[in-house]
């Protein structure tokens, strides 16, 4: 593990962005609230906020933080047969939230085909990626291409 006890605290956010692709119907089903296993949104989102903060327990070598606010919020694109998963993690601490907005993502699209794969199997998850992150020794990040 990084020795981190010389860097300052310092407010910091990191917003990660990834995509679930789904049938049409699919889609319809989650959106009227119609999947057999319940609610997938909402069970999804709260699934990738607990993953955010449970990060250290499923990284090596990743520091615990002590999250401030875990944000997952979804897009459903109709037309493109998907729905955009973004999450905003932020802390004042040591180190940076890009793990803990990555893995929120990817849990919130894991829960989203583990709740609808009896209905669609040919789902994928994909372009899972860091947006932005600020704060720290480094600064600013900004994805090319990206609004934050």
């Amino acid at each position: 593990m990084v020795d981190i006890s010389e860097k300052a605290d310092t407010d910091r956010e990191a917003i990660a962005r990834g995509a679930i692709h789904l049938k049409s119907q699919t889609l319809r089903m989650i959106l009227e609230k119609s999947i057999p296993k319940g609610d997938v949104l909402s069970v999804a989102r709260v699934a990738g906020i607990m993953a955010a903060k449970g990060v250290d327990r499923l990284i090596p070598l990743c520091h615990p933080l002590l999250i401030t606010s875990a944000e997952v919020t979804f897009s459903p694109h109709a037309k493109r047969g998907m729905i955009e998963i973004e999450s905003r993690v932020k802390v004042n601490g040591k180190t940076g939230a890009e793990m803990e907005a990555l893995t929120a993502v990817s849990v919130a699209a894991l829960t989203i085909y583990d709740m609808c794969k009896a209905v669609d199997k040919g789902m994928t998850i994909e372009n899972i990626r860091l947006v932005s992150k600020r704060g720290g020794r480094s600064g600013q990040y900004r994805r090319a291409g990206e609004k934050a």
